[in-house]
């Protein structure tokens, strides 16, 4: 009964982030360290910090791949699987709405004026975010310099596989200081297959059915779950990806349409993944409404689905894996260039933002309310949409 009650709370709070979540991924860290940690204690600082970096190493939707993780280790693969839909459904719900408004009463020109302050504010959430990781993993002046170091080749080198490579790098090099750690007792590590070997299995089937079959919704799953599969770096990442494919090569939206998606899906809390539900509803528009529901539903499960297969594979045996010298050496390094992704990340996020009095002063104050009050994270984000509606735009 009491673990029922635990596992209701934690659904009841990845419900919570999954409608008041702005600004990807590393603003989601943010907001994971708030209510994750500092409120409900479900893992520590340094155990997040660690997820999250071994989630930027795998492909697919970091933020998505870190929540589902912690219901895994809450509660198993039945928990995960419930926090990945309790996590979704919000805003592939959302975007999938958007879709058919977009296609049914041509609303592209909606104006999104009232969420102008959400993106100063995603800004702060990103900057606390990298503070709160720099203050725990840089602690010597090698993890400083790669801190350092990552910041500057993710700022300026945006290709997605600078990311895994960076991380790789970084932990190589502190693994050369393996014989600092403290000898444990080593125990032999298992691998279950069953996930990866899933991830792989659903990748050749569908492949096969769509070769086959050449129905749209099989075509559908199989395109997102092998972008899903190939994307590092989050959903930014993801933009140019489904463009080429489902705009330049398919023809299935015009260019319009999807920078329309694109635009709302920064104003919509959650995974930033969920705009491949807005792609998959136009791509089967002209079948109808409940096509368009659905469609949003498959690309969704496909883009979803092998990120989280291949972080169920990872984590059944990282906690084995770690009791090795060299794997905790090397985490000093990862822990480092990921507080060097995270610090970079404000600033990609601040270039587009108008460089303005009030803009500068949102986002230090989404930091210093993050950083010294205890005021819930939906709250302040509630406070910047009423800011958008009631502030007249000068």
């Amino acid at each position: 009964m009491i673990k029922r009650i635990r596992y209701y709370i934690f659904l009841r709070d990845v419900l919570l982030m999954a409608v008041s979540a702005f600004g990807g991924a590393q603003a989601h860290f943010a907001m994971l360290i708030k209510i994750m940690v500092k409120k409900r204690g479900y893992l520590t600082e340094e155990e997040l910090i660690e997820l999250n970096a071994l989630c930027q190493i795998l492909p697919g939707p970091t933020s998505t791949q870190t929540i589902t993780a912690i219901g895994f280790r809450i509660g198993g693969a039945n928990l995960a699987y419930l926090t990945l839909l309790v996590w979704m459904l919000p805003a592939v719900a959302v975007m999938t709405t958007a879709a058919i408004l977009v296609d049914s009463y041509q609303t592209k020109n909606l104006s999104l004026e009232f969420t102008r302050f959400i993106q100063p504010m995603a800004v702060g959430f990103v900057s606390y975010g990298a503070y709160i990781i720099a203050s725990k993993v840089v602690t010597t002046r090698t993890a400083g310099g790669l801190m350092a170091l990552s910041a500057i080749v993710t700022y300026f080198i945006s290709k997605p596989i600078a990311l895994p490579l960076v991380l790789i790098f970084a932990g190589t090099l502190t693994a050369f200081k393996y014989k600092k750690q403290v000898p444990e007792e080593k125990q032999k590590i298992k691998i279950k297959w069953g996930n990866f070997t899933l991830w792989a299995l659903v990748l050749l089937t569908a492949a096969g059915l769509g070769a086959v079959t050449q129905d749209r919704f099989v075509l559908l799953f199989e395109n997102f779950y092998r972008n899903g599969s190939l994307i590092f770096g989050g959903g930014q990442v993801l933009i140019p990806f489904l463009h080429t494919e489902f705009v330049e090569f398919k023809g299935f939206l015009t260019s319009e349409e999807f920078l329309s998606g694109f635009a709302m899906v920064q104003a919509v809390p959650g995974p930033v993944f969920s705009v491949s539900s807005f792609v998959g509803a136009l791509s089967v528009r002209e079948m109808g409404l409940g096509a368009q529901i659905l469609g949003g539903f498959v690309a969704a499960c496909g883009i979803f689905l092998p990120g989280t297969f291949l972080i169920f594979f990872v984590i059944r045996f990282w906690d084995d894996l770690k009791r090795y010298r060299v794997v905790r050496a090397s985490l000093e390094g990862i822990n480092a260039a990921s507080a060097g992704m995270v610090a970079a990340a404000a600033f990609v996020l601040f270039q587009p933002i108008e460089n303005n009095v009030l803009n500068v002063s949102v986002i230090i104050g989404t930091f210093l309310m993050l950083t010294y009050t205890k005021i819930p994270p939906p709250f302040i984000i509630l406070a910047g949409l009423l800011a958008g509606i009631f502030i007249p735009n000068i």
